[in-house]
């Protein structure tokens, strides 16, 4: 048992915060309950001069499951982040926010789990927390049909619920894995300001069936035999226990951990069979779970990672570390049905049509995640490895798995966050103290998101899915005149802007270059995001989605 004092827990997974390094999840399904989420209401964003953004900050959350009883990876652990905006300013002071369930246009909602998993049943025995049903490790409940509050975070700069213990089956028992909430901001009265509605996404699709299933070949099975437990979840993970037991038994410092944290000296498997379930970070350190470990053992996400480089996908055949597919990834995270990389980059397609970017795209291969050295959870890509110059990368990685180095940094995460030496884009912020998230999306999940409940909030907010970037959707009292204090260096967007923008073009063509091109005839930063109608000189102009907009468009060139 890995005993963990409840507040560092909380201080901890306030900044690191369980998932897994890709993430994913599929479209659910099912009827929801009534209530207060029984149906869609229209969102009260805007009122006021209110704006509410909100967000998950991982794109997709992973828990191990409907059992805890053999051994536990991920807890049920979600975050959910917010921020209020009056007229384009932060508000903090005299405001509450609070969240609660709601049903998606399907009907499905997510008010309770305790049903679901039997997690609350071994807490205690794995973490040393006795917690009430329907609460998490940080001592934040479920989205109930009831609002309960989120708590202002000053060293970052928003509202947060953190460690929401939420699954990925719904109030009637069917598997949703974007489960809704609502978002509510009031004021110190208690009027209603804004809400949004925004997805807590979580898979239990963080398995190793593919291979450790009972009967699934003879390249995983254990030399005494496969378990061939009946439950299909016990099963795979009795067969890993005992095959780390064959593997490590004669190893002095497998011996010696077992004693260190308790376990019976005949191995992890009759642990488990004994009633105490196994925590892999208690042995193995993760940066997720502060003060797992034991000194001289692998770190977790090196000793799978490295380990399983060599192993080769039951289906292809190609080895794990060789693979550039994200179907190699799909294996172990969510997954071969959840699907990966649903965010635009995701999206991206190359002239063939088929998927320009995979996991391996950011995070390199699998033996470069799991290098020794390497701080898990950490040392991730950054945005300026891919966004630079106006261009956009289709691999932050060289061929050693390095981050590529550029010299723009328009597009850069903030340095030295969350801890020093790192710099996460869920943790950076830019314009007007907003937190990228916040206008971009989540990580692995960046708007415009293939699935419609993503969207939901960027569509609330300015009218359209995709980045937030309608200058309007914040600034309500009047959009600000700039050349260059927008957004990354943005200019201000919209009609007064292509009347008065004359004399920057004309004295500062290098700036205008980033983002429509070198030859000032549109590039992909340039692209409007929705059909659009200027009037230039007398005349409209129309500019279809996605259209590159240059100076051509409606002069004679840059000078014209």
């Amino acid at each position: 048992m890995l005993a963990i004092p409840l507040r560092l827990v909380q201080r901890h997974w306030s900044v690191l915060a369980f998932g897994v390094l890709l993430l994913a999840g599929c479209s659910g399904g099912g009827d929801g309950g009534d209530g207060d989420g029984g149906t869609l209401p229209p969102p009260t964003q805007g009122a006021g001069g209110y704006t509410l953004l909100a967000w998950n900050d991982l794109g997709m959350h992973c828990m191990d499951g409907a059992d805890y009883s053999v051994f536990s990876i991920l807890p049920p652990f979600n975050n959910l982040h917010a921020q209020l905006l009056k007229d384009g300013r932060l508000i903090a002071g005299n405001v509450s926010l609070t969240f609660q369930a709601l049903a998606d246009e399907s009907g499905s909602i997510n008010s309770r789990s305790a049903d679901k998993t039997n997690f609350w049943e071994y807490a205690q025995r794995l973490f040393g927390v006795d917690l009430a049903s329907d609460t998490g490790l940080a001592g934040v409940r479920m989205p109930e049909l009831a609002p309960q509050p989120l708590a202002y975070n000053s060293q970052n700069g928003w509202f947060e619920a953190v460690g929401i213990p939420i699954t990925p089956v719904d109030d009637n028992g069917h598997i949703n894995t974007y489960p809704l909430v609502k978002v509510v901001a009031r004021d110190a009265a208690g009027a209603e300001l804004a809400t949004a509605r925004v997805v807590l996404p979580v898979s239990n699709e963080l398995n190793c069936i593919a291979c450790h299933a009972s009967g699934r070949g003879v390249a995983a099975m254990p030399a005494a035999g496969w378990v061939n437990h009946a439950n299909a979840e016990k099963d795979w993970k009795l067969n890993i226990l005992r095959l780390h037991d064959q593997k490590q038994g004669g190893n002095a410092a497998f011996t010696n951990a077992l004693a260190q944290k308790g376990y019976l000296a005949s191995g992890l498997e009759a642990t488990a069979g004994s009633g105490q379930p196994i925590l892999c970070a208690a042995c193995h350190a993760s940066n997720a779970l502060p003060g797992s470990g034991i000194a001289g053992i692998s770190p977790l996400t090196q000793a799978l990672h490295s380990r399983h480089a060599g192993v080769s996908d039951p289906v292809s055949g190609v080895k794990l570390g060789d693979s550039g597919s994200r179907d190699a990834c799909y294996l172990c995270h969510p997954g071969s049905v959840t699907q990966c990389l649903r965010g635009v980059m995701g999206k991206a397609t190359d002239a063939t049509g088929q998927a320009a970017m995979s996991c391996q795209s950011c995070h390199g291969g699998m033996a470069h995640v799991g290098a020794a050295g390497r701080a898990g959870w950490l040392a991730e890509p950054a945005c300026q490895s891919c966004h630079h110059d106006g261009l956009r990368e289709t691999s932050a990685v060289d061929a050693q798995g390095n981050p590529r180095l550029w010299g723009d940094n328009r597009f850069a995460t903030n340095a030295n966050v969350p801890a020093a030496g790192f710099d996460l884009y869920r943790f950076s912020k830019e314009h007007g103290g907003l937190q990228c998230e916040a206008c971009h999306g989540a990580t692995h999940a960046e708007y415009p998101s293939s699935h419609n409940s993503d969207n939901l909030l960027s569509q609330d907010v300015q009218g359209h899915a995709g980045t937030i970037v309608e200058c309007e959707a914040c600034h309500k009292a009047g959009v600000p005149i700039t050349s260059t204090g927008g957004p990354h260096g943005l200019h201000t967007l919209g009609q007064t802007w292509v009347s008065r923008h004359g004399g920057v073009a004309e004295h500062g063509r290098t700036g205008c270059q980033a983002c429509h091109g070198s030859d000032y005839r549109g590039a992909p930063l340039s692209a409007v995001k929705v059909d659009r109608s200027f009037q230039v000189k007398g005349r409209t102009v129309n500019f279809a989605a996605g259209h590159r907009v240059g100076c051509y468009d409606c002069h004679n060139g840059p000078g014209g």
